[in-house]
């Protein structure tokens, strides 16, 4: 089928637009702590499912010791620290404005990968991120009543997006490195080795954030979660549009198109949330935020020329 790779990026960028808006509904009524404690037990859950159907054994397959280690290490940075920092800025600032700093991650990823890798940036890299930089700062930027540039957000609230987005692109990163130390198996395809590295990453997200949770509101607010019925569900779809079909068809989409082209597209989340997010939590459109949107996208999609 012609662009069919073109089609699931597209798709998986919905994916990800759903998940960011039920994140937020999510956040919003159980907590950040117990949103996320569910999501990770549900994700371990899910990858326990997939590794006895597809290889007859429940335990993730492939990984070597040094591989867990890096994907611990991934997991702590891009589920523990990002996604509370994510969600967190989705309570404060709303997804919508959320995903549009999102589009920083490739620029933590590369910054990340030059230091730890020794991958070098080049001038279409650094031009990527200024072009990123410009979209987002004209969304989020406006003129005050003292000042000619003011912040039109909480200050907070656009801290937790840029640290979100820095943890995602070093936990992506991470991420990588850990994969390059998987054991190939006969009984594992390739496609599973990512879902098996996420394995590690939602046991240190989960670790982590019930230690969180414990130390700061303990677990009563868990065993509320568990009988309200609107909360499970949006935790429940979360899981499943983020960490299995977000993941899953990304993977999927690399087969079938160039990368650069799949990563662009996936990345069109910022635009496509816009008319989501008005109609059900009644944000304002602006030009403005149109053209932020499209320029920030047009950055991303720069990170993979050349």
């Amino acid at each position: 089928m012609t662009y069919l790779g073109e089609l699931i990026s597209i798709g998986v960028a919905f994916s990800w637009t759903a998940t960011a808006l039920l994140s937020e509904f999510g956040s919003k009524r159980l907590g950040n702590l117990t949103l996320n404690v569910l999501r990770m037990a549900m994700a371990l859950v899910f990858s326990l499912v997939l590794f006895g159907v597809v290889t007859g054994n429940i335990l993730p397959p492939g990984a070597s010791a040094e591989a867990a280690a890096w994907m611990l290490l991934s997991g702590l940075v891009g589920y523990v620290i990002g996604d509370f920092c994510l969600f967190q800025c989705y309570i404060i600032i709303g997804s919508r404005y959320g995903q549009l700093f999102m589009t920083l991650a490739p620029l933590a990823a590369a910054l990340m990968a030059w230091i730890t890798l020794g991958q070098q940036m080049n001038a279409m890299s650094i031009v990527a991120m200024l072009v990123t930089l410009l979209g987002i700062g004209i969304s989020v930027l406006g003129r005050g009543e003292h000042h000619k540039v003011s912040l039109k957000l909480p200050l907070n609230g656009v801290l937790y997006a840029i640290g979100a987005a820095m943890c995602q692109g070093i936990g992506l990163v991470l991420s990588k490195i850990g994969m390059d130390h998987y054991v190939a198996s006969a009984d594992m395809p390739d496609w599973l080795v990512p879902f098996s590295a996420n394995f590690y990453r939602c046991v240190a997200g989960i670790i982590g954030f019930t230690l969180l949770m414990y130390f700061s509101d303990g677990i009563a607010p868990l065993r509320e979660a568990l009988h309200d019925k609107k909360g499970l569900t949006a935790a429940t779809a979360t899981t499943i549009f983020g960490p299995f079909v977000g993941v899953g068809f990304s993977l999927m989409a690399v087969q079938y198109t160039a990368a650069g082209i799949a990563s662009t597209l996936m990345a069109m989340t910022p635009i496509i949330i816009l008319l989501p997010s008005y109609w059900l939590f009644h944000e304002k459109i602006t030009l403005k935020a149109v053209i932020g949107a499209i320029i920030s996208v047009i950055g991303v999609s720069l990170f993979f020329q050349g």
